[in-house]
């Protein structure tokens, strides 16, 4: 058999092979590595694989490690770290639910601003996740909400963290897009390519992120019209709505200013990313410390977490780094790019497809892997047909926030689910994120259809 061919049999097989052995049950970073070997060895043995190719992944790991860009990952874990031990987010809970308590579906719209606030101000989706589940699930029961549109809406509302700024997605998205765009123009004669920085994909996020919750926010304004048992309203007793002005001051003046002194000096051009991510981490310290919940055993749990978070997402990252090098040098690329480019209906044809690839890789794996996976291998392609880098990220941005919800593997479902009470079905939970996934596959068919939501701000930014 031709060489060349068979290289591209063996990396679309050792593709399927991760996949198949994800689907098992083995942990992701060493099947990713571990599965890369098994097939570079049988590369080598077949001579389609030189294993001097191996030689580069020293250099790539120093890289990673000494990144700038990166460095901002375990500043914003850290900052959402913090904010969730600060307890913000149950005072920001509790006041919403007072301000919205008299209006049918007034849980849904505070869980779901909550959801944006945290988003903006966290990015951690577990966090959120469990922390709005503890507050506002037993509160929404209680007064009678559908466990369906209960448990909907907080699943969904806890992983806008994916999209809304400062999202850590977004951060490994941007670098990577970066590097791909400056090689794919260099290649095509232009050695001076306009830059795409992370800064550029969190301006473009920003009103992505804006048409979600807005799309969030009329479900639950369609679930009261049609069907207002589903969501009724909590009056609030006249002497708890006395203070209330005050309350929402106190609740919302924190993370609000912590919002714009990160995302507001990343945006203006005064600070970097990592420069932001270094002042929200303090900031986040500053409001535990005026909360009175500063303290050592609080900064412990808040360092452990973070590295165990960071840590987690870096091995995964080195794990795909095996696998891009044995699967580009086998032939994979190629392959990859003939698939791509011979689509009927151009380049949007191809950005549909690998949207389409990765909505459905979402249900068995995760964010990052996907991401780690699948863009080093199809946004060359992409880019190369000239699809805008920008706009590209924040796609695959929205498109892998359905990953959190998709069963089996929705890792919103699990966090909701370790929390809620045990007489809650897990179909419930199931069922409840079915129509938020719709609107989130509505988000992206907006996006297709109308670009400029993605890129008038960061062309506005940029001047």
């Amino acid at each position: 058999m031709d060489p060349v061919m068979m290289g591209e049999i063996l990396a679309a097989l050792m593709f399927f092979g991760v996949i198949g052995f994800l689907l098992i049950g083995f942990p992701v970073a060493f099947t990713l590595a571990g599965v890369s070997l098994l097939f570079g060895g049988v590369g080598m043995a077949l001579g389609v694989f030189d294993p001097s190719n191996f030689g580069s992944l020293p250099n790539r790991y120093i890289g990673f490690m000494t990144n700038e860009v990166l460095v901002a990952v375990p500043l914003f874990i850290f900052m959402g770290v913090m904010l969730e031990r600060s307890q913000i987010a149950e005072q920001l809970l509790l006041t919403m639910s007072k301000l919205f308590g008299n209006l049918r579906g007034g849980l849904g719209f505070s869980v779901i601003i909550v959801g944006a606030m945290l988003a903006a101000s966290t990015g951690v989706v577990g966090a959120t996740v469990v922390t709005m589940g503890l507050i506002s699930l037993p509160a929404m029961l209680r007064a009678g909400y559908d466990p369906k549109l209960a448990t909907g809406v907080i699943c969904a509302s806890g992983t806008l963290g994916q999209i809304i700024p400062p999202s850590t997605v977004l951060i490994f998205m941007g670098d990577m897009l970066s590097g791909i765009n400056s090689q794919v123009q260099m290649a095509k004669g232009n050695f001076a390519p306009v830059p795409v920085s992370v800064g550029d994909l969190f301006a473009g996020a920003l009103l992505p992120g804006m048409l979600l919750v807005s799309l969030y926010l009329l479900w639950v304004i369609f679930k009261a019209v049609t069907d207002p048992a589903s969501c009724p309203a909590t009056p609030v007793p006249p002497e708890e709505r006395a203070d209330l002005f005050k309350e929402v001051l106190v609740a919302l003046v924190p993370p609000l200013l912590l919002i714009l002194a990160v995302l507001g000096s990343i945006l203006g051009g005064i600070a970097t990313p990592t420069e932001a991510a270094s002042v929200g981490a303090v900031g986040a310290m500053v409001l535990a410390a005026l909360r009175w919940r500063l303290s050592f055993s609080i900064l412990k749990e808040t360092v452990v977490t973070t590295a165990t978070i960071t840590s987690m997402v870096f091995v995964i990252l080195l794990g795909a780094s095996v696998f891009s090098v044995v699967f580009r040098m086998m032939g994979g690329d190629n392959l990859v790019h003939e698939f791509l480019t011979n689509l009927p209906g151009g380049p949007m044809a191809a950005v549909a497809m690998v949207m389409l690839i990765m909505f459905f890789l979402g249900f068995i794996l995760d964010t990052f892997e996907i991401i780690f996976i699948v863009i080093p291998i199809t946004a060359p392609v992409l880019l190369a047909l000239d699809v805008d880098p920008v706009w590209l990220g924040v796609m695959v941005g929205v498109n892998l926030q359905t990953s959190f919800l998709t069963p089996p593997f929705g890792f919103a479902l699990f966090y909701l689910r370790g929390v809620a009470p045990a007489g809650l079905p897990t179909s419930a939970i199931y069922r409840g994120v079915v129509p938020f996934v719709v609107l989130q596959i509505v988000a992206i068919a907006i996006l297709f259809i109308f670009p400029e939501i993605v890129t008038w701000l960061p062309r506005l930014v940029a001047g």
